[in-house]
């Protein structure tokens, strides 16, 4: 999944499962959040946190998913590690300098 961009060509945020979910499969299926949730087996307030962007998807939840939607485990991962990834490299950026292999390294004289 690739990041978009914005008319002004800044990178717009990716939509966590949950939007997708909420706005684009409920409506589609036309079942209703504790449906869902006891079609998956999982709590009710598990699936809404998730519904509300308070909680991301899990292994377990996207293997769930994955099988009842048809689309596989992988593609709710994806939704969430890209959600997940955009939101760390703006809430704290890492600051650590690249590692440069030995062989690109400048030579370093011994001493005598």
């Amino acid at each position: 999944m690739q990041v978009g961009r914005d008319l002004t060509g800044h990178e717009t945020k990716p939509p966590h499962p949950g939007e997708i979910l909420r706005e684009e499969l409920l409506p589609r299926l036309g079942i209703t959040a504790a449906e869902l949730a006891e079609h998956l087996g999982v709590p009710t307030r598990k699936l809404d946190a998730i519904l509300d962007e308070r909680r991301g998807i899990k292994l377990d939840l996207a293997q769930r998913l994955g099988v009842a939607l048809g689309t596989g485990a992988r593609y709710w991962l994806a939704l969430q590690m890209q959600h997940d990834v955009w939101m760390a490299e703006r809430m704290a950026p890492v600051s650590i300098a690249p590692i440069v292999p030995a062989r690109r390294r400048p030579a370093v004289a011994s001493a005598p």
